[in-house]
């Protein structure tokens, strides 16, 4: 066996079931899922009916690549949303499809780790989406973390990395917005990060998975790619982007996503995935080209988040007092006590899952930075939401 596999910690939801373990919610009440970032809204109906038109192409085997035609509108995506110069995205060159952008950011770090140098670092945030850590240490490099609190904007501190750390670093992960956080990096914050890289030879993987869903209309995050074109670097040298049409177009079981950048890069990557064997299914192909090509479902997609927000977070202002998120669907608010015990209470007392910040997080010498902190994904219907924020606050006063 992989003897790496032991560093692997139990998966958030495999601690939050232990510590829901031998607890009985109230019968009268309905269960409300906040946990699980898994967009509920419905799935867009002209893509799921492009999907079965095209199930006779199951006859075919699927190039690694993707079809030209999918490639091609991803690359219209990424210019008219980055404004990025098309000239700069050849789809023949930097862009890959991958299925989701969890196998993708996965994928990467076994491409770009080089087990043969010394202490290979693989940076990302603190508290992560939990694959970041798990990619790393199966490609055999040790993980930093780097904490994202409140005193920095919830953003990774860059000034905090040593030289000597930089130069060690062979792959960092970046998400923006954050997850659980919901903070945007700005062009300025990202394009110091390309310039750290540059200079030190590393890989940024932006894991850009919520970049879709905000909460300003007239505001959508930047991206890297973008950052990159806006200070010359139209090469985009060691950037790479992950995308996803799970949470832009309420699609998570279609797993599809792609990652674009760096072409020299994704040459190497295109040879990894040929052998890894992680094809997309032509169906899956033809019906994503359907959601990247239109964006009216996208908006509405929106205002449904931002309707529940804005409801939620007028429940919660006298209470709980949740910071508002610059993007993604997750509130990351403070518990009053222990973020386990507060997730323990709230499910036996008022049948509501949330997930503990600091199943989120792991330690460091400077503490956890999930702990005393929960995420709730307002993924469930408005109404769930909203009754939802009414039981927390009856929590809270039992408190």
């Amino acid at each position: 066996m992989n003897d790496d596999l032991k560093h692997l910690q139990p998966y958030p939801f495999e601690k939050l079931d232990e510590l829901k373990q031998g607890l009985t919610p109230p019968r009268n009440l309905n269960h409300i899922a906040l946990s699980i970032g898994e967009p509920q809204h419905p799935s867009p109906h002209f893509v799921i009916e492009n999907l079965i038109a095209h199930l006779h192409q199951l006859s075919k085997y699927p190039s690694t690549k993707g079809s030209t035609e999918l490639r091609e509108a991803i690359a219209s995506w990424l210019c008219g949303r980055f404004a990025l110069d098309p000239s700069s995205i050849d789809p023949e060159q930097n862009i890959l499809p991958v299925n989701g952008t969890r196998e993708g950011l996965f994928a990467i770090a076994q491409c770009i780790v080089d087990r043969s140098a010394s202490n290979p670092l693989v940076m990302m945030p603190n508290p992560f989406y939990q694959i970041y850590q798990g990619a790393a240490i199966l490609a055999g490099a040790k993980p930093l973390l780097i904490n994202c609190i409140e005193a920095n904007q919830y953003l990774p501190d860059l000034d905090a990395i040593t030289d000597e750390q930089w130069s060690q670093c062979q792959l960092i992960y970046i998400c923006t917005p954050g997850n659980p956080t919901g903070a945007v990096m700005s062009d300025g914050y990202l394009q110091n990060l390309i310039a750290l890289a540059q200079k030190h030879d590393f890989v940024i993987a932006s894991d850009e998975c919520y970049s879709e869903i905000y909460l300003d209309e007239n505001q959508p995050p930047p991206g890297l790619l973008g950052a990159a074109m806006a200070m010359g670097l139209s090469d985009f040298r060691n950037c790479l982007v992950f995308h996803s049409l799970s949470k832009r177009s309420n699609l998570p079981g279609l797993r599809s996503g792609f990652v674009a950048g760096d072409a020299k890069l994704l040459q190497k990557f295109l040879l990894y995935r040929t052998y890894h064997g992680c094809s997309m299914p032509p169906a899956t192909q033809s019906a994503s080209i359907a959601a990247w090509s239109d964006e009216a479902h996208v908006i509405d997609n929106r205002a449904r988040y931002r309707e529940k927000f804005d409801q939620v977070l007028s429940i919660l202002s006298d209470t709980l007092a949740p910071r508002k998120p610059q993007g993604g669907f997750y509130l990351w608010p403070t518990t009053p006590i222990a973020d386990t015990k507060f997730a323990q209470r709230l499910f036996a007392e008022q049948n509501i899952t949330v997930l503990p910040g600091s199943y989120l997080s792991r330690n460091t010498p400077e503490g956890n930075p999930g702990e005393n902190r929960f995420r709730m994904a307002l993924v469930a219907p408005l109404g769930e939401c909203r009754e939802a924020a009414l039981r927390i606050n009856t929590l809270l006063t039992s408190l």
